[in-house]
């Protein structure tokens, strides 16, 4: 829990309160990446990030990829975890669901067990799987889609606000001061995109106010 506020400072704790909750699990993880499984030996702490550090979505990659980076040296300068150094390895996913996969897999290979990431719903939720299976903990920054805790996976959480929480936001908005107006929907088909698009419309539409267009 401390651990999960000093590399993932937000304003909202919600998800490292969830980390805490799950105490005795993540004890066991963290005994494992410590100890190396039974190695015996002091090993550096190995942590990923991952997310779209080339393609179209790299300019947020960027930022992920320093935010991580930067809570890594912090953490190491002042003396890293229980006095073991971090050592961060980062994964390009291209914001393709494939080589998030891959990227997984890469990890697991690694020996990384805690990682951050992804920035995409749609490459997050097909990460997830992989991670759980092997006992990796994901903490994404950014994938608002539902679906990416919903599934009530052990090991994965967020530091965001859902899609349905950020659709509370703008339905409630349009309610109140586009009662009277024509409103129209346009997504781009992917899980982040059409799923923001799909929790404000939801609500708009329980509050009374209907869509001229969903595209």
């Amino acid at each position: 829990y401390r651990y999960c506020r000093r590399i993932l400072p937000v304003a909202n704790f919600t998800t490292c309160k969830g980390l805490k909750m799950r105490k005795s699990l993540l004890m066991a993880v963290a005994m494992a990446t410590v100890f190396g499984f039974g190695s015996g030996a002091w090993a550096d702490v190995l942590m990923g990030v991952a997310g779209p550090i080339t393609g179209p979505g790299a300019a947020f990659g960027a930022q992920l990829q320093r935010g991580a980076k930067q809570a890594v040296d912090d953490i190491n300068a002042s003396g890293g975890m229980n006095g073991e150094k971090i050592e961060l390895e980062v994964g390009d996913d291209v914001a393709d669901p494939k080589q998030g996969i891959s990227v997984a897999n890469k990890f697991v290979a690694d020996g990384i067990k805690f990682v951050v990431g992804h920035y995409n719903s749609g490459v997050s939720i097909p990460a997830s799987d992989v991670y759980a299976e092997n006992g990796i903990l994901q903490i994404s920054p950014s994938s608002i889609n539902p679906d990416l805790t919903d599934r009530g996976l052990w090991n994965v959480f967020r530091t965001c606000g859902r899609a349905d929480q950020q659709g509370a936001v703008a339905s409630a908005y349009l309610l109140k001061h586009f009662k009277d107006a024509k409103i129209a929907f346009v997504h781009n088909k992917t899980p982040v995109g059409q799923g923001m698009v799909d929790a404000v419309k939801k609500q708009i539409n329980a509050g009374g106010l209907q869509d001229v267009a969903y595209e």
